[in-house]
């Protein structure tokens, strides 16, 4: 992002959390480009594949304030939980295999119904507490409450369904801080695909708690069904290579 040289000076603070998630500063004078500050091991890092950075900045947490600012001056992904910025990379084949397996099914079967099923790129804003707005990209959402987009496209409601596909760098955030967080903000159901052991698992959530569990394994099951959606059905065979 370009930001003057008097406002760095004035928030230098706030743009160093910037730079240690790996978004590169360029400082104007004048209208012209004079500095750039990056992260000293930014030559390091790679994007090109699917993975995930998990940065507590030195500075401290970052605020829903903050997020916003980076997020829309900057061209990468990032997810804000609990203060924390999760930088989002490309994902694999195998993920967006599953992703698109699912997504295609929810999309049939939520044709001509209320609710609808949409695929990230897509920021839903969940309140945590008061002092801890979250902002994430899950991998599939059912949002049943439309009338919760304003008018500039954002939405302001909460999923009921939510699908996250596991990847060996995105595992610990989806399996703790996620389930947590979903738990936490209203979502009715979870549903937690790991295409590396062909197993899908499904967590129904109610007042902040996790009601009731269950498995599906390809081999085991022929379909993962919906607990909250009665008759939604992904066939395993269809989701995983």
């Amino acid at each position: 992002m370009r930001v003057p040289s008097t406002e760095v000076q004035n928030n230098f603070g706030k743009y160093l959390k910037f730079v240690e998630v790996n978004e590169e500063i360029i400082v104007t004078k004048n209208g012209r480009d004079i500095a750039r500050i990056l992260s000293c091991d930014y030559p390091n890092k790679s994007l090109v594949t699917e993975g995930v950075a998990e940065y507590q900045t030195r500075e401290g947490r970052v605020s829903y304030e903050e997020f916003l600012e980076l997020v829309e001056a900057s061209e990468q992904r990032f997810e804000l939980i609990d203060g924390v910025i999760y930088n989002l990379a490309s994902p694999s084949y195998e993920h967006q295999y599953a992703v698109n397996e699912i997504h295609g099914t929810f999309y049939n079967w939520f044709k001509n119904n209320n609710c609808i099923p949409l695929t990230a790129p897509f920021d839903i804003t969940l309140f945590k507490a008061e002092d801890n707005i979250c902002i994430v990209q899950p991998d599939i959402i059912v949002i049943c409450d439309r009338d919760k987009m304003d008018k500039k496209g954002k939405y302001q409601g909460v999923p009921t369904l939510v699908v996250e596909v596991l990847s060996p760098s995105t595992r610990s955030k989806d399996t703790l801080k996620k389930l947590e967080l979903y738990k936490q903000c209203g979502i009715k159901e979870y549903w937690m695909v790991d295409p590396k052991n062909n197993l899908v698992h499904i967590y129904i959530l109610d007042k902040k708690e996790i009601t009731d569990s269950f498995a599906f394994q390809k081999g085991a099951h022929e379909y993962v069904e919906s607990a909250y959606f009665k008759g939604l059905k992904v066939a395993l065979t269809d989701m995983f290579l």
